[in-house]
């Protein structure tokens, strides 16, 4: 489905099921270099069971027109901003990485807007290894196979997609190398500079995070810590997930997410 949001179109998967502004909606938040592929089955259930769905492509990314923003908070006023193009007064958002940075973010600064937050692999502050900054903005592979390696978590290294025949390692790879050169660098540096501390704060709507007990790029404790700093938010931790949780745990990930 595409919308046209700052004279851009923008896309939006659905989950199989026309969208509806009427029922009750869940926004879904890429992470960096990523698209809207990576919420494949969760998007789904929630479009078959009562509830709208739209799983974004950021500016810059996936089948969205446009330059990558350049900081968490012009995504999150992005997403305001789309919000109001599709007709959502109030959404659920899930986010994951730098989506959860902006969810964070977008709640933070339009409360009104947002019904609850479900944050998946998110600190308060999410640094990027100089080593991997650099080659992303040289635009050489490795920067991919960074992203890859640690993203996963030990099941993702050797296999274990539930889907027969499909591959976690060389799918990550391949979502990569389909990104414009300087938009993966764009978005590690709008993470890298990103405090969420003030946002955390500022939240008032029932939030859920998300973590994985084997998250190299955001550690379970970091994740522990954004959630100290959010009023009354709950904690689900699943056990031998990395960072691509969604992908690497999708019915535990699902199983959790049917809280928001």
């Amino acid at each position: 489905m595409e919308f046209v949001v700052a004279q851009q179109t923008v896309y939006a998967a659905t989950g199989g099921r026309p969208f509806d502004a009427g029922l009750e909606s869940i926004v879904f938040l890429h992470g960096a270099g990523m698209d809207h592929t990576v919420w494949a089955l969760q998007t789904r259930y929630f479009a078959h069971h009562g509830r709208s769905v739209l799983a974004l492509d950021l500016p810059g990314h996936g089948r969205s027109a446009g330059a990558a923003l350049e900081s968490i908070g012009a995504m999150a006023a992005w997403v305001d901003a789309f919000l109001q193009t599709a007709g959502i007064a109030k959404a659920a958002l899930v986010g994951h990485s730098m989506g959860a940075l902006v969810a964070l973010e977008t709640a933070a600064r339009f409360p009104n807007r947002v019904r609850a937050l479900a944050l998946l692999g998110a600190a308060p502050r999410m640094p990027v290894h100089p080593d991997l900054l650099a080659a992303a903005e040289a635009n050489k592979h490795i920067a991919f196979d960074l992203m890859t390696s640690w993203g996963h978590g030990r099941t993702g290294h050797v296999g274990g997609n539930r889907a027969p025949g499909l591959w976690l390692m060389g799918s990550g790879e391949r979502l990569l190398e389909r990104v414009p050169p300087g938009t993966l660098h764009r978005d590690l540096v709008a993470c890298n500079a990103y405090d969420g501390s003030v946002a955390a704060a500022r939240v008032a709507c029932p939030t859920l995070l998300i973590l994985g007990s084997d998250d190299r790029m955001t550690p379970a404790k970091a994740g522990r810590k954004l959630a100290g700093a959010i009023s009354g938010a709950q904690v689900t931790e699943i056990a031998g997930a990395g960072h691509m949780m969604m992908l690497e745990k999708p019915d535990e990930t699902l199983d959790a997410l049917k809280q928001i």
